[in-house]
């Protein structure tokens, strides 16, 4: 199982970033995928999943309205579109997928939103 985040960066308060998952070693398409955060200091958080179809998300409240996850099972890609971005957003982002009862996380990409 192989997870390769990327697509992160600097940016503004305010900005956007479009982070991106790439998935290998497993039938992506019939598993959730999800997407957590961990900044400095704190404990890594969930903040989007979706389901294997693509029908069903969730977000909790601290990202509700500004990202939204996506994925196209032809590519094996899982998406998170983060808009609105603000300070606190920074952190290192983590694709993790759960197979078989265990955890898979990629290697991560920095977001860090400053200006």
């Amino acid at each position: 199982v192989q997870l390769v985040e990327s697509g992160g960066g600097l940016v503004q308060p305010g900005g956007s970033l479009r982070l991106s998952c790439v998935a290998s070693g497993f039938t992506f398409s019939r598993y959730t995928m999800n997407w957590y955060r961990q900044a400095p200091g704190k404990e890594r958080e969930l903040v989007a999943a979706i389901g294997s179809a693509g029908s069903t998300t969730y977000y909790p409240d601290s990202v509700k309205g500004r990202f939204t996850i996506s994925r196209d099972n032809a590519k094996n890609t899982v998406l998170l579109q983060m808009n609105s971005l603000k300070p606190e957003d920074t952190a290192v982002y983590y694709c993790k997928v759960r197979l078989g009862g265990m955890d898979y996380w990629g290697k991560g990409t920095l977001v860090t939103v400053s200006s």
